[in-house]
């Protein structure tokens, strides 16, 4: 389906999308460091959308994920070179596509929270405070550390440390966040969070290939090794050379040879002391 996609609307992908992002990040911190009141009026506020302000559909990106300091800048880079590594490899079409269906759902999801809470959305001023492109840029981190599981990263620029688990840490963090504000009774905060990141849920179980999970395929796998090699299967694994007859590995006795017989109908396989002595198996 992306491939036909891309055949037909390939044109339309934005190149260097995550500098455009980064840009809205810093006029988003530029106005509020000069006139802060006015990111009031650029949130994500579908009451007020509704009531004719329909530039907050687009304005909210301008709304700053975090404080400015010095960790975000070094952040911002961050998120900069991995973004810029995602659209290398997956393409500017799918790489808008991933972002663009990330801030899709995130208006889709306010505006299901504005229709369960009514003005209470706007008394708590919530278009401001849940619904920013923080979560955004945290799917672009957990698409890349799914991408490049194995790359290495420098953790505060000192400690050497694979993305994945970088992914993984911050996957944890979301997680218990949205147990938190459950736990507590903000349910509604939980919302803005699963909206966010409901592009990467759907990217990550695309790209799995969730059918060698099913019973029949597991059970499948299970019975082609032991026909393969009925002689060194041993509790569903693989454990290397095993005498068929004797049942001895290599790890019971390092000097054993094993060969296979070819005689036998099968694949079974015998140590040194049983190689011409055992009955052929017919």
């Amino acid at each position: 389906m992306l491939t036909r996609l891309e055949q037909k609307f390939g044109r339309w992908g934005i190149h260097n999308l995550t500098i455009y992002i980064i840009i809205c990040y810093v006029i988003g911190y530029v106005l509020e460091l000069i006139q802060p009141a006015m990111l009031d009026q650029l949130a994500l506020d579908p009451g007020m959308i509704l009531h004719g302000q329909v530039w907050r559909i687009f304005t909210w990106l301008l709304i700053p994920p975090d404080s400015l300091d010095i960790f975000t800048i070094i952040m911002l880079y961050f998120y900069y070179s991995i973004g810029a590594t995602l659209e290398r490899t997956w393409g500017t079409f799918r790489y808008t596509l991933y972002i663009f269906s990330g801030l899709l759902f995130t208006i889709i999801g306010s505006f299901i929270l504005y229709f369960i809470m009514g003005d209470m959305y706007t008394m708590l001023n919530l278009g401001r405070m849940a619904f920013s492109t923080y979560y955004i840029s945290t799917s672009i981190l957990l698409a890349f550390a799914t991408t490049y599981p194995d790359m290495e990263v420098l953790f505060w620029f000192i400690f050497p440390l694979r993305i994945k688990w970088l992914g993984i840490i911050y996957g944890a963090m979301i997680i218990y966040n949205m147990i938190t504000y459950m736990r507590g009774g903000l349910w509604f905060m939980a919302i803005p969070i699963g909206a966010s990141l409901l592009n990467f849920v759907i990217f990550f179980f695309a790209t799995r290939n969730l059918a060698r999970y099913k019973p029949k395929e597991v059970r499948r796998r299970h019975e082609f090794k032991k026909a393969v090699n009925p002689g060194r299967a041993q509790n569903g694994r693989i454990v290397g050379h095993k005498c068929a007859v004797c049942g001895q590995t290599e790890k019971d006795d390092p000097n054993l040879e094993f060969r296979f017989c070819s005689k036998c109908n099968g694949n079974y396989e015998y140590c040194q002391n049983h190689l011409f002595t055992h009955t052929h198996v017919k």
